[in-house]
């Protein structure tokens, strides 16, 4: 005997935008950082901007940059499109996500538009939410990304922003393109940013101030995988992973090398090694190397990162 599934109202579970759905989505920006892929760290709900007030800030544990979470229990109308816009703009957003019962075809069109022809520095997502049961069963939620910024128009334009790349910097590209497909196949990490032409490609550990960093160095042939900690969060964050160091190096299965720059201000906690890059039929041992190490990584670091 199978159930039968059905959809149920959003005004069921929550009664009111302000006071039952915002504050519901404040708790719960890991479900909506999955469905988008972006990993939410909440700073503050209902922030004033000017007579107007945004639902939610959060900030991209990746990048410590702003994302402005705009919400509605109704389908999308221009009001919070415009919303959405201004607030992206006064709190110096570069991710905008609008979560609404239903979008216009209309409303949809212009968050498509929005990231086919803005900046690679700044996304708008579209997420259509819904709650679901089986016969009886309490609702569960399910977020549905209607739009999102489109990777490969991404590209051509940051390629175009940048001009005529390099050689060295078209190497890198290409070698953390492979890298994120890599990655990507294993299902481990949701979160991936865009491929960029530079010798670092970040991952994200669920709080802002503290990441990884992976790095290509083609002068030396090696590449590594590193916690990298900005200054402002050295105090927090150094002492505290030191203090598990034994710990840390016996799940990795490595010794790391901690903090071997103790002039800069960032602190990082490094595993490096050789390989031989100047072919790129060479890199398929590399890239495994570096996808294993990563996922190792954020799976000891992320769990201490909760545990604190």
């Amino acid at each position: 005997m199978l159930g039968q599934i059905k959809e149920v109202s959003l005004r069921r579970i929550w009664k009111n935008e302000a006071y039952d759905f915002t504050p519901w989505l404040s708790e719960n920006l890991e479900e909506i950082g999955q469905a988008i892929g972006l990993e939410l760290e909440f700073e503050d709900a209902e922030v004033s901007v000017g007579p107007y007030s945004a639902d939610i800030l959060a900030k991209d544990a990746g990048t410590g940059d702003y994302v402005v979470i705009e919400n509605q229990l109704e389908k999308t109308n221009h009001d919070h499109l415009g919303k959405c816009l201004t607030y992206a703009s006064v709190l110096d957003a570069t991710t905008v996500i609008w979560i609404a019962s239903k979008f216009t075809e209309e409303h949809k069109k212009a968050l498509d538009w929005l990231n086919d022809h803005t900046s690679e520095e700044i996304g708008f997502y579209g997420v259509k939410v819904e709650l679901w049961q089986i016969d009886d069963s309490q609702p569960a939620v399910k977020f549905n990304v209607i739009s999102a910024p489109n990777e490969i128009v991404k590209q051509a334009t940051m390629r175009k922003e940048q001009g005529e790349l390099t050689e060295t910097r078209k190497t890198q590209l290409d070698f953390w393109t492979a890298f994120k497909d890599k990655l990507s196949e294993t299902g481990k990490i949701r979160s991936l940013q865009t491929p960029r032409p530079q010798y670092w490609f970040d991952v994200a550990l669920g709080k802002s101030g503290v990441h990884l960093s992976n790095t290509f160095n083609t002068d030396r042939s090696e590449i590594g995988v590193r916690v990298y900690i900005n200054n402002k969060k050295v105090a927090e964050w150094l002492p505290y992973f030191e203090s598990r160091k034994e710990e840390i190096e016996s799940e990795i299965g490595s010794t790391l090398v901690w903090n071997p720059n103790p002039e800069n201000r960032d602190k990082v906690i490094v595993l490096t090694k050789h390989f031989n890059l100047d072919q790129k039929e060479n890199w398929k041992e590399a890239i495994t190397w570096l996808v294993g190490q990563t996922i190792k990584f954020r799976v000891v670091f992320a769990r201490m990162i909760k545990e604190k």
